[in-house]
């Protein structure tokens, strides 16, 4: 018997929540959680972590706040979480 995991949609009133969507969850993610520094996108702007990612990849899933695997290579950058899969930059 083969079984097929499936993600449920996030509700429609969530995507307002935050107002970034996230490429790396898919349709429906909503970033909750800063990608450099893990903490709540809802407390406020994080204009450090901002400016900062511009040179730096992201270290937290912005969806789940799981730290993710990151590899910088001096052309490029590739951060993977176990739950929402890969980003590459």
């Amino acid at each position: 018997m083969v079984t097929e995991l499936t993600r449920p949609a996030a509700p429609a009133d969530d995507a307002g929540a935050t107002g970034r969507a996230v490429a790396a969850g898919g349709a429906g993610a909503v970033a909750r959680w800063c990608d450099r520094c893990g903490e709540s996108v809802a407390d406020g702007p994080h204009p450090a972590c901002a400016a900062a990612r511009e040179w730096e990849p992201p270290r937290w899933c912005a969806t789940c706040r799981r730290r993710m695997r990151v590899q910088v290579v001096p052309t490029r950058w590739s951060a993977v979480c176990v739950e929402h899969g890969e980003r590459r930059g």
